[in-house]
């Protein structure tokens, strides 16, 4: 099978016309192609409605003139001369071929915002995997709708498989095949597909044709004026006005491709379309697509036509050669194909270095292709060409964030997402209502998918889908459309459970959709109860009628000035201004629900939501669950962060391109309303995950100015233990970055922090006062960032701690730069950095030029007598240096008796090195075995077992020269807990 055909989501049949820049093309066979599009404004549409077209129907320069084309042209075949057209014509038809070709390899090669993300390596013909494409029958088709069940959900196998390149060969019978009907569900990929149909063919890589003149179905749907196909041509495409008059008039190859023509009402019958075989006639476009198919007009002309399966019905059978249907990718082995070309790509983390990041771009793709070989689930979803887009672009979201714009958010994805697939699309042409395909999917999916949050279940029943889609069908237009969306957009959410036990269930096909969906539901306003909606609709109603009335009283009351008038005028006012009360109340309610969702308790312990999505992309590492084992309960913590999403200036926009309008006016007073609620419950302490999934909401919400108050309530920000990813440094620095309050203490203690990370955060880490780094992999790179922040002359860090960070001799010559020129810092943290004694001379040397340190830890650094000695020289001199921590150091008996000497009174310095003091139990014994105890999880057991033995002998010791019995009580309790260590680190219980 050809490994040239990329899955359909990735490069959307949209924004053909509508192009920034053009691309390089290469001359190919000619060949001609009718192409129509599916989304309004793109193929066969310029960006005013016209290819390639300025007003008054001439070229534009941006169609015309911004073409760089370059590259090998192949000659195209000799055309046989004639008295009517001699060898100018020929030049000119040639000519008038190769800039066709370029533009069209610029239009069809345009990729959309969305898509350029991934960089200029990601091409249409750079990144591109066949699906599956399989030949089908009018009986397959025309079969009764089968119920909504597990057998009739899955894929069928078809008798063939067949390549685009073969679409046209003989049939069965020995018939030349001219008609095709290619049809597929939302996501198959049928638009990509065609797209890359036209590319090849303008770079020579389908000879069997030799034009291509793209057409919008939806284009042709609103014009509504006779006009020829000639004209038509030559309306979209001006620079063909010399290949227009060859049509039907020599032996030229053409192929005429239809895309979306669900989009099109056909009607077949005579009475309905008259026959027409003169490609100079004016008709309606619809009759120039019917006659084109009945073979009437261009009758050797080859046509293709992709549509929705509901919709293929609408040309009658006898004027079809064949029926293909597009599968997707049904082998796991094509989804793996794609994702090792898009992740692996060079320039998809956007590094400079292409070398430094190949590494772990390998490493998602082995992790992602293992995850599909043990979780059917995910692979049920890429069988869809745009999943396996929405899978590469959150990967890309989660661990490149350095190529992704600081506005780009999760909800953003999912709703550019929609719009890549839906763009605005009604559901059924054919229908009155014209409602939006993601209108109906809100009202109805929407529905599913909030019950389900609301009773924490993720898999589905017969009944359940029954409740939410067939309960409230009344009239014969509902049900038609409810049976156009189980035909065409039913497996795009929904797909069967592959999960032992509960095969005949359904669940969504990407966990998140499902809380999207539900977010979206609730935000537009969908979740009413029965008196809500008719309250509604009678307001809306009084509402019109008492305008009209108004009027009327006016006139009257001027002939009959009756009293009761006014009033009665006033009471028809009352209902539509008591039912606004009503609706605030729903915006206070929307509020609430997020409030409610956001900080449930039982969720306060999970994971953060984006290591959730990041697991359940790539899956957890371990043995796979028993079948029997009981599963974990579902969690929802992305349906309240995708509520505010939805609700940002953004996403709103787009969601109005797809039907789904929430109004300026909603969002504020559910903003005003969240400020009561939302704010108030985050001033309660959150646990580290909590408070992160929290810090993610303000991102998704990307509402400055609530963010800002938000923020402005939170003192400190506890995120220890959270796995600080480049995302979610930069979520907590743009979310910070909204106010310039000082923070009180932020804590990022083993948050696998390192170099990249402390620059993305460095405008934070400037405002903090108490600032916790320790147990991460801050090396000498980072300590040379540490220097710039002390250096900073707006730094008002006050307390570092960087204990158990490996910033060596080289790190602590950085950070002693930094010392000797900081003025806020009173309390630095180095324990357990491997100092050594260098290190330790270091941070000496530059100690005195430091007027503000109070206390400096250098405990655990494998430091000596003459470099313990040194500082503690240095600490005698500084104003304001009283204590330094030297315990767990290798310093000798005679070292230990002249830092025991040392008195406060005296030398104005304190060492911290035992547990005693002279013959009593020092006052920081308790501090001491504190900070032994948090960190002995990480420090070397076998090190510590030896520090402790000393430390329990110097105490065994002091105890002997004491007669107190209170001071031997002391030094009795202190010796215990010294014990309880030492057995612990034997016992392993640590």
């Amino acid at each position: 099978m050809s490994r040239a055909m990329q899955c359909q989501s990735c490069l959307p049949w949209g924004r053909w016309m509508q192009l920034q820049q053009f691309l390089p093309g290469r001359g190919g066979t000619c060949t001609v192609y009718l192409c129509a599009a599916a989304v309004p404004g793109e193929l066969g549409s310029g960006p005013h409605g016209d290819p390639g077209h300025g007003p008054g129907g001439h070229p534009s320069p941006a169609a015309l003139g911004c073409v760089r084309y370059q590259g090998g042209s192949q000659k195209l075949p000799a055309q046989p001369s004639s008295s009517r057209h001699g060898l100018s014509h020929n030049v000119a038809y040639s000519d008038a071929i190769k800039k066709h070709q370029k533009n069209l390899s610029a239009w069809f090669s345009h990729q959309p915002n969305e898509e350029r993300q991934f960089g200029p390596s990601f091409s249409l013909d750079a990144v591109h995997v066949d699906p599956v494409i399989r030949e089908s029958s009018l009986e397959q088709i025309l079969k009764p709708s089968p119920d909504l069940t597990i057998q009739n959900q899955l894929q069928q196998p078809s008798s063939q498989v067949i390549s685009l390149q073969n679409l046209f060969d003989v049939d069965a019978c020995g018939r030349q095949v001219k008609n095709v009907v290619l049809y597929g569900t939302v996501g198959t990929g049928k638009s990509t597909l065609i797209k890359k149909m036209v590319v090849d063919w303008c770079h020579g890589r389908l000879p069997r044709f030799e034009l291509v003149i793209p057409f919008s179905c939806e284009d042709l749907s609103h014009s509504h004026t006779p006009i020829s196909l000639r004209r038509l041509i030559t309306k979209k495409y001006q620079h063909l006005r010399d290949v227009v008059p060859m049509l039907g008039a020599s032996n030229l190859k053409v192929l005429f491709i239809l895309n979306g023509l669900e989009r099109l009402n056909l009607d077949f019958r005579l009475a309905g379309t008259e026959l027409c075989c003169d490609p100079n006639e004016p008709v309606l476009p619809s009759a120039i697509v019917v006659n084109l198919l009945r073979k009437y007009l261009l009758p050797e002309a080859s046509i293709i036509v992709t549509t929705r399966p509901s919709a293929v019905r609408r040309i009658p059978g006898k004027y079809v050669g064949r029926y293909a249907e597009i599968c997707g990718f049904s082998d796991t082995n094509l989804q793996k194909l794609y994702f090792q070309m898009r992740l692996s790509k060079p320039g998809c983390s956007g590094e400079v270095n292409a070398g430094s990041s190949s590494g772990e771009q390998e490493n998602l793709v082995e992790m992602l292709s293992r995850n599909l070989e043990r979780h059917n689930q995910i692979a049920a979803a890429c069988f869809l060409p745009s999943y396996c887009w929405l899978v590469c672009t959150t990967l890309h979201f989660l661990y490149f964030t350095r190529t992704v714009p600081p506005s780009q958010t999760l909800t953003g994805i999912y709703t550019s997402f929609l719009r890549l697939n839906f763009s605005g699309e009604v559901l059924d042409s054919t229908d009155p209502t014209n409602i939006s395909m993601m209108k109906y999917v809100a009202k109805t999916v929407g529905k599913l998918a909030y019950e389900g949050v609301m009773s924490r279940k993720t898999c589905f029943s017969e009944d359940d889908l029954q409740q939410c889609f067939e309960v409230e069908m009344k009239t014969e237009s509902e049900l038609n459309l409810l049976e156009v969306f189980r035909s065409d957009v039913f497996r795009f959410f929904l797909t069967p459970c592959v999960q032992p036990g509960k095969e005949h269930t359904f669940v969504f096909t990407i966990p998140a959709m499902q809380e999207y969906l539900a977010a979206l539901y609730v935000v537009l306003g969908e979740k009413k109860t029965l008196a809500q909606r008719v309250g509604k609709e009678l307001s809306e109603v009084i509402g019109k009628v008492s305008e009209d009335i108004a009027v009327v009283l006016s006139i009257v009351s001027k002939v009959l000035p009756l009293r009761f008038l006014p009033v009665l005028f006033n009471l028809l006012k009352i209902f539509p201004r008591y039912f606004s009360r009503l609706s605030g109340k729903d915006r206070d309610a929307i509020a609430n629900t997020m409030a409610e969702e956001l900080f449930k308790e039982e969720d306060y312990y999970n994971d953060d939501v984006l290591d959730q999505i990041n697991s359940s992309i790539l899956g957890v590492e371990g043995p796979m669950p028993h079948p029997d084992e009981a599963p974990d309960d579902e969690v929802f913590e992305l349906f309240p962060i995708f509520m505010g999403g939805i609700l940002s200036r953004r996403n709103r926009a787009i969601l109005e391109q797809l039907g789904c309008s929430i109004k300026n006016l909603a969002a504020f007073e559910i903003a005003k309303a969240m400020k009561k609620t939302v704010i108030r419950n985050s001033r309660k302490g959150l646990p580290p995950s909590e408070l992160m999934d929290y810090l993610f909401f303000l991102h998704e919400f990307q509402n400055e100015r609530f963010t800002a108050e938000a923020i402005r309530s939170l003192r400190t920000v506890n995120l220890s233990s959270v796995r600080m990813t480049p995302l979610k440094c930069t979520v907590l620095a743009s979310v910070m970055g909204t106010t310039c309050h000082e923070v009180e203490e932020l804590n990022l203690s083993s948050c696998n922090l390192d170099t990249s990370s402390l620059k993305i955060l460095f405008p934070v880490l400037l405002r903090c006062k108490a600032l916790h780094l320790q147990l991460n992999s801050l090396g000498p790179d980072a300590c040379k960032e540490i220097r710039d922040l002390l250096l900073h002359d707006k730094c008002v860090v006050s307390s570092l701690r960087l204990a158990n960070n490996p910033v060596g001799e080289q790190g602590a010559q950085y950070l002693a730069e930094g010392l000797a020129g900081n003025c806020s810092l009173t309390y630095l943290s180095l324990l357990h950095t491997t100092l050594g004694d260098r290190g330790t001379e270091v941070i000496a040397e530059h100690l005195a030029e430091n007027q503000h340190l109070q206390e400096l830890n250098l405990g655990y650094n494998s430091v000596t007598d003459v470099a313990a000695l040194r500082v503690v020289e240095v600490a005698k001199r500084h104003a304001t240096l009283d204590k330094v921590h030297l315990y767990f150091n290798d310093i000798s008996e005679e070292g230990k008796r002249v830092l025991h000497s040392l008195r406060m009174d005296r030398d104005g310095v304190r060492a911290l090195v035992f547990l005693t003091a002279g013959t009593d139990v020092s006052d920081y014994w308790s501090n001491i075995l504190n900070v032994v105890q948090k960190n002995l999880p990480f420090w070397d057991h076998e090190r510590v077992r030896q520090h402790l033995v000393l430390l329990l002998q110097d105490l065994e010791s002091s105890r002997s020269q004491t007669a107190n019995p209170w001071r031997k009580a002391k030094f009795l309790r202190v010796e215990s807990e010294v014990k309880k260590m030492l057995g612990k680190l034997q016992q392993g219980t640590l």
